[in-house]
């Protein structure tokens, strides 16, 4: 390159990075101008869940869309990284949504590498009724067998106490949701797990952050399963807008989740990266002739479920805020259940197991037989007083119509006991948020307002 050309493209590089810095610099001020959160007012709508970001996520959104690179890329990779050193496992994998991070975790399992332990269609896997359907539909999907056992009132997670009950001979994993943020009893499942040498996924989607007393330290929810699944969705603790992630400490398992997540592929290059191996095409796979290019053999019927670079650059924004978040979640939560401790004879106030520290991410409440009123009436009041309710979820999975035909059948499920807790929870609970979002003002207004209707009734 001659000196002139070599001038022409310094010049250039820096035309570049001042047009950059510029773009930025008035992304940093139409925040400012047009997405800085207001201050609320009484009567204002108050929300169970929303986002919380700053001109930081705008940045780097911006940042990466000037970039242009769009499919998963240097944000991805920085952001996985640190995903899986705040929780503490060796591997995560970005996904596009929490759901595909369930997806991806039980189909893993299900892969021949894993032999005799793989899961295959007839086997069984607990789990509960009381919970967001993607927990059940991979199972159910995959044509295993969803295995239902009951769950607890104040703490709304599976009744261990009858949980070995429900293991049969084909019984192969146990795959729960940490309930709204409050972990379930990691020590029992976990010894169980073991004891019957059964895979364990954690739906950590709800708990992010959240925290459990083990072997003399605390460790986070997300390092007690083989594989555990987190989701950031606009209502969770953080966002990208939509996103998920799939973590692990197994390096057999982390090489199945990122094939089933890449179209199934045997080849571990990014995309738009060749021969990362350099042993593109010296090798034997199937029946394929020797030397057929890695980059197109498939091990696994996989999906693409990935995630873009401009999600993982908000993702990398909002990690940095995550302990902030936590920290006001548990003090919101702790608001609620002091202030409301004078109804407790007309409503169930929640409680955290002894031993963890939860990641809230919602106050749930179930209303007593005896209160005088329905959940439905206290919900309907909440919402015409601009406070936004939530019932748990599925309430019973099994009761909606994705479970008429089955039930008609009497075929594709097995229900361990009964399920007379989960049935009380769909019919007398609700929650409201806690998000960090909230202010004193708006937390003080909600618990005013729960406590009148539930001292008259209107």
């Amino acid at each position: 390159m001659n000196k002139k050309s070599e001038f022409d493209s310094c010049a250039e590089n820096y035309r570049q990075k001042q047009l950059h810095d510029e773009i930025l610099a008035k992304v940093g001020e139409y925040y400012q101008r047009f997405h800085k959160t207001q201050e609320y007012k009484k009567g204002d709508r108050i929300s169970y869940a929303g986002r919380i970001y700053n001109e930081e996520e705008m940045l780097n959104l911006t940042d990466a869309a000037l970039e242009f690179w769009l499919t998963q890329g240097r944000y991805t990779d920085t952001f996985e990284a640190g995903l899986a050193e705040y929780i503490g496992t060796a591997h995560a994998s970005l996904t596009n949504s929490g759901s595909s991070a369930n997806l991806l975790a039980f189909m893993a399992l299900t892969a021949e590498e894993l032999g005799e332990r793989r899961i295959r269609r007839g086997d069984e896997v607990i789990t509960v009724a009381a919970g967001f359907p993607t927990t059940v539909a991979p199972i159910v999907q995959y044509g295993a067998v969803p295995v239902f056992v009951d769950v607890t009132v104040p703490d709304y997670n599976i009744n261990s106490e009858t949980l070995e009950k429900a293991v049969s001979d084909k019984t192969k994993a146990v795959f729960l949701a940490h309930t709204l943020g409050n972990p379930f009893d990691i020590q029992k499942i976990k010894g169980l797990c073991e004891k019957y040498h059964l895979w364990l996924i954690e739906d950590n989607c709800d708990a992010l952050g959240s925290e459990y007393f083990w072997n003399g330290e605390w460790k986070k929810t997300g390092t007690a399963g083989n594989l555990a699944t987190c989701s950031f969705y606009p209502p969770h603790h953080i966002t990208m807008g939509e996103g998920g992630a799939v973590c692990t400490d197994n390096p057999v398992l982390h090489k199945l989740v990122r094939s089933f997540r890449d179209w199934g592929r045997d080849c571990w290059c990014r995309s738009g990266m060749d021969d990362t191996c350099k042993h593109r095409y010296t090798q034997q796979f199937g029946e394929l002739p020797l030397g057929y290019d890695h980059k197109y053999v498939y091990s696994h019927f996989g999906y693409n479920l990935k995630a873009t670079d401009l999600q993982a650059a908000i993702g990398c924004a909002q990690l940095k805020k995550l302990p902030g978040f936590i920290k006001a979640r548990r003090e919101h939560w702790t608001f609620l259940r002091n202030e409301l401790e004078d109804i407790s004879d007309r409503i169930i106030l929640p409680m955290e197991r002894e031993g963890t520290r939860p990641s809230w991410f919602g106050f749930l409440m179930t209303v007593k037989g005896d209160a005088g009123f329905s959940r439905n009436d206290l919900a309907e009041y909440l919402e015409s007083e601009n406070i936004q309710t939530r019932f748990l979820f599925a309430g019973n999975l099994l009761k909606h119509p994705c479970f008429d035909g089955m039930r008609r059948r009497k075929e594709g499920f097995r229900i361990a006991g009964s399920l007379e807790h989960t049935d009380r929870i769909m019919e007398q609970s609700l929650w409201v948020g806690v998000y960090p979002g909230m202010t004193t003002q708006m937390l003080t207004f909600m618990a005013e307002k729960i406590k009148a209707f539930c001292r008259t009734g209107r």
